[in-house]
C-alpha cells in the first residue's frame, strides 16, 4: 500500500507551510500530494505552484468540479498541469453537489451519471488530441447551429492518458466509477464497510470488461497523532459536523447519506438539523467519537498503524491522509508519524 498527502483546500494553510508539507511529504517517500477545491482557493492554481516546487512526487486534484469548467478547459488545464509536472499529474473529478452547482456556478445540477459519463468522454478526446466532436445529452460540440467547428488541443500532452480518478459515494457513482475511472477518491471511508462499497466498484469494472487490477482506492483520511486518540478526535469534529450538516439540505446531502451508511443515520440526522437551524456548536457536540474514530488516524503511531493494516486488508491501495494539526509544525510532525506507522504496519 502506498500513501499520498492530502493538503485539503489550498487556503488552509499559509503558502509557505503547503509548500512544507509537500516537501517532507516528498521527501518521505509519499507518492501524491492532492488539493482540493469548493468555493475558495481552485485546485489548478495551487497545482501548478506544487509543479514548481516539487521534482518527484504526483500531483492531484481531489477534487475539480466538473460544474467549475468545462470538458474543454478540464482538458487544457490537465493538459497543462501534466507539462509543468512532466507527467506527474492525476485528474481527480466530481460533480459537486446542487447547493455549489447551483448556487456558486449557475449550473443545474441534473443527471450526475450521465453528466460525469459524458465529460469524461470529452475530456479524454481532448487529451487524445482529437478532434473534439461530440453529441451527448450534456454536450455537444461543435453547437450545431452556428460558427463553431470541431478543435483539437493545440499543445502535445505529456500523456495521452492522465489517470482520471473520481470523487464518489453512493452505489450508482461507484459503479460508474468502477466502469470509467482509473481510480475512487473517497471521504468519509470506514476499512469496515469498505467491502461493500469496492463490491459496487467491482460491479462498474466487470460491466466495462475490466477488474480492478491497477485501479487505485484512495481514501482521504485524517490524521491526528497524540496520546490520547479522543483528543485527537476532536480536532477532526468540526469538518464531519460541517460536512453532514452543511453541505447540502434536508433534501440532499451526500456526506449525510454516507454517514447513515455508516450506521450513524440518527445521529445524522441531529447533526443535520441542528446545523441548519444555526446550532454549530450543538452540531458538532451531536458527531459520535465512533464516526471519527472509524473514518479517521487518531492518537499513538501503534494505533494509527493498527488501522493502517485495517485499510490495507480492506483493499486499500494508497492511503492519502489529511493532517489536521492546526500548526505547521505539528502537521509535518504528523506525515513523519504516519510514514513510521506504514513501516511498523508492515504495509510497504
Amino acid at each position: 500500500m502506498r500513501i499520498g498527502l492530502d493538503l485539503r483546500y489550498w487556503d488552509t494553510r499559509s503558502n509557505a507551510a503547503q509548500l512544507a508539507l509537500a516537501e517532507e511529504a516528498e521527501r518521505l517517500g509519499y507518492t501524491t500530494v492532492w488539493v482540493a477545491e469548493a468555493f475558495g482557493s481552485d485546485a489548478v492554481s495551487a497545482l501548478g505552484w506544487l509543479a514548481a516546487h516539487t521534482r518527484h512526487i504526483g500531483i492531484g486534484s481531489a477534487v475539480l468540479q466538473m460544474p467549475a469548467r468545462s470538458p474543454a478547459a478540464t482538458a487544457m488545464a490537465a493538459a497543462t498541469l501534466d507539462a509543468l509536472s512532466e507527467g506527474r499529474f492525476r485528474l481527480g473529478l466530481g460533480v459537486s453537489g446542487p447547493q455549489v452547482s447551483e448556487g456558486w456556478y449557475g449550473e443545474r445540477f441534473r443527471s450526475p451519471l450521465n453528466r460525469t459519463r459524458e465529460y469524461l468522454d470529452v475530456v479524454r478526446m481532448a487529451l487524445r488530441r482529437e478532434e473534439v466532436r461530440y453529441s451527448g445529452e450534456r454536450y455537444v460540440l461543435p453547437l450545431p447551429d452556428g460558427p463553431g467547428k470541431a478543435i483539437r488541443l493545440d499543445m502535445q500532452p505529456v500523456r495521452r492518458a492522465v489517470p482520471v480518478y473520481l470523487g464518489a459515494m453512493g452505489p450508482r457513482n461507484l459503479e460508474l466509477t468502477g466502469e470509467l475511472a482509473d481510480g475512487w477518491l473517497p471521504l468519509f471511508f470506514s476499512a469496515d464497510h469498505a467491502q461493500q462499497q469496492i463490491a459496487h466498484v467491482r460491479k462498474g469494472a466487470a460491466r466495462a470488461g475490466r477488474t480492478l487490477d491497477g485501479f487505485d482506492v484512495a481514501p482521504v483520511v485524517p490524521l491526528v497523532p497524540g496520546d490520547d486518540w479522543e483528543r485527537c478526535a476532536e480536532l477532526v469534529r468540526h469538518d464531519i459536523a460541517l460536512y453532514v450538516g452543511g453541505m447540502g439540505s434536508l433534501e440532499k446531502n451526500f456526506y449525510y447519506d454516507q454517514a447513515a451508511r455508516l450506521g450513524f443515520a440518527a445521529a445524522a440526522a441531529e447533526i443535520r438539523d441542528k446545523f441548519l437551524a444555526g446550532d454549530r456548536r450543538g452540531a458538532m457536540e451531536a458527531v459520535p467519537v465512533e464516526l471519527i474514530d472509524s473514518t479517521s488516524l487518531l492518537g499513538p503511531m501503534e494505533r494509527i498503524a493498527d488501522r493502517i493494516r485495517h485499510y490495507a486488508d480492506a483493499g486499500v491501495t494508497t492511503l492519502t491522509v489529511a493532517p489536521y494539526h492546526p500548526e505547521a509544525a505539528g502537521a509535518v510532525a504528523a506525515l513523519r508519524t504516519a510514514a513510521d506507522a506504514m513501516v511498523h504496519a508492515g504495509v510497504v
